[in-house]
């Protein structure tokens, strides 16, 4: 019988029979964690596919980003399946991220309690400790939208349906047969721990180890704002009956979509002039502070809030936190020795107030602008002075942390998040991240800005979700309020700028995995043209085209 050499990173190889399955090979290394795959020229092999060939392999877990998207995946299908043992009438619908985890309703006749969703976990920790192998099944397109169709599953229908290829993959869990567009784990035994937290009226948020815990379980913390700003976002749509993708899909199909687009736009400042009328109301306040993740919109945000301002009698002062920059040599580092730029300590903290005390005791104020080629502050005689109807927007990475304006009495700030909760679902099961939408938004502004390659971007992206996570999610129940955002047509428009540089990606990156998983998304959205985007639309942050 023929023998292949298995070969880890670490230099160790071993020899196997030919044909073991990855499965079977993981088990004879010690690695130290629970693998969920291994990759081979940096793309992803499930554990059941079967080694043919000499290979240099790398075992694949929750420390990796395709690794907890299927832990994710393996998840979602059991909670699905012990559902459906216990309540057969009832239907999970899984909604959008939320910090920690993912928020899910169950949907059906019965009000669920605590008790209820205790066996329906009692459940699931019994398939979970079977350790029951989760079988891919590859089937004919038209046999899997036929599936679909039969079991009133129109908008997964329509979604197999729109893509081209000519088969797909389902996933088989003891009599369920779903799809969740990643890669399953081997056995349910994978999903070593997780968490599900009642929040009542059918909803519950999922909690399980990530990258971003270290790969352990994190608490959750319960964000009541972000939540209800997804749902009256989802709501809305559901008046339109545009619940779905396929539902943008038919309208771009019937050449109505124009119209749509001026909607989303509308609802879109229709937003921001309410939380400039709450502003506005008070006249204590003096600070609107803007924060927000990579790519949430902080730019455009912040300039359409004070064109509001201004229509209301006020002359809005913007300051970006980013110009208060410590000189590049002096910046922190992390512990790789890498200049660490989402660190409080990277901003001069004590110019910063003095500035702000300077404009508060009616005196001018010289703003810097920082040079991120040179790594310095610069002065061009950017002078500002506060007026009685002036009012001051800081815009920024800490803007919610006190100690960034420790001097500042709270009762003349008032406080923002930013962030793209898209409230449109690929069908029931299946959302859409809001991290995939900010990476998608990223790469393309940094391409058509900065001359960034897609590479360099998902390169740094670990690291600016690393910084979020310790200088933003932190803070954001000090928030006054939240503004959503996304736009629900605008991954048919992105799709069209970053399809050819995904595709750029070449398989010898170590992102090769990660560009073919966003391709494979975005096989679902039909391509919407830019010419219908406002120039004035957030959108125009990442794809250019604004009026400035």
């Amino acid at each position: 019988m023929d023998y292949i050499t298995i070969t880890i990173p670490n230099g160790e190889k071993k020899e196997f029979k030919k044909n073991t399955t990855y499965y079977e090979i993981s088990k004879s290394f010690n690695c130290g964690k629970e693998i969920l795959g291994v990759k081979i020229n940096n793309e992803f092999i499930p554990l059941n596919r079967k080694a043919t060939t000499d290979a240099v392999v790398k075992f694949v877990g929750l420390d990796d980003v395709t690794g907890n998207k299927v832990y994710k995946s393996g998840l979602k299908f059991i909670f699905e399946v012990a559902l459906k043992e216990v309540f057969p009438n009832l239907e999970i619908y899984y909604l959008h991220s939320v910090p920690k985890g993912f928020l899910g309703e169950i949907v059906g006749d019965v009000n669920i309690t605590p008790e209820d969703l205790k066996k329906i976990r009692d459940v699931m920790d019994e398939i979970i400790k079977e350790d029951i192998p989760i079988q891919k099944l590859t089937v004919k397109k038209k046999e899997a939208i036929e599936f679909y169709e039969k079991r009133n599953a129109e908008e997964k229908a329509l979604n197999i349906q729109n893509i081209s290829d000519i088969v797909v993959s389902l996933y088989h869990l003891k009599g369920r047969y779903n799809y969740f567009y990643s890669d399953m784990p081997y056995s349910t035994g994978s999903i070593t721990e997780y968490d599900i937290v009642f929040l009542g009226r059918n909803r519950i948020v999922f909690v399980f180890p990530s990258k971003e815990s270290d790969g352990l379980l994190p608490e959750y913390v319960h964000y009541d704002n972000i939540i209800n700003s997804f749902l009256v976002g989802r709501e809305w749509l559901k008046s339109l009956n545009m619940e779905y993708v396929t539902s943008i899909n038919k309208t771009v199909g019937s050449g109505k979509i124009k119209e749509f687009i001026k909607s989303c736009e509308l609802v879109f400042n229709l937003n921001i002039s309410k939380v400039v009328d709450e502003i506005t109301s008070n006249r204590n306040i003096k600070f609107i502070l803007i924060a927000g993740p990579s790519s949430s919109g902080k730019t455009t945000t912040t300039k359409r809030m004070s064109q509001y301002l201004v229509a209301k009698g006020y002359e809005p002062i913007c300051l970006s936190i980013d110009d208060f920059f410590i000189d590049r040599e002096f910046n922190p580092r992390d512990e790789f020795g890498n200049y660490d730029f989402e660190s409080l300590k990277a901003i001069d903290i004590e110019l910063f107030n003095n500035v702000l005390q300077d404009l508060l005791n009616g005196k001018k104020a010289n703003i810097p602008s920082y040079n991120f080629v040179t790594g310095k502050k610069e002065y061009n005689d950017n002078y500002k002075e506060l007026k009685d109807n002036s009012i001051i927007l800081i815009e920024g990475l800490h803007a919610l942390n006190d100690e960034l304006l420790p001097s500042i009495d709270n009762k003349l700030k008032y406080k923002i998040y930013l962030s793209p909760f898209i409230p449109l679902n690929i069908d029931k099961h299946n959302y859409i991240s809001t991290i995939d939408l900010r990476l998608i938004r990223r790469i393309i502004r940094d391409n058509m800005t900065r001359n960034i390659s897609v590479n360099e971007t998902i390169d740094l992206w670990q690291s600016v979700r690393k910084g979020e996570e310790k200088y933003i999610f932190p803070f954001i129940h000090q928030a006054d309020t939240i503004i959503n955002t996304a736009l629900p047509y605008e991954l048919g428009v992105e799709k069209v700028y970053i399809e050819p540089l995904l595709y750029s990606v070449s398989v010898e990156s170590d992102y090769y995995e990660e560009a073919r998983r966003l391709l494979s998304f975005l096989k679902i959205f039909y391509s919407i043209t830019s010419e219908y985007v406002n120039k004035d639309s957030i959108l125009r942050e990442f794809i250019g085209g604004n009026d400035d």
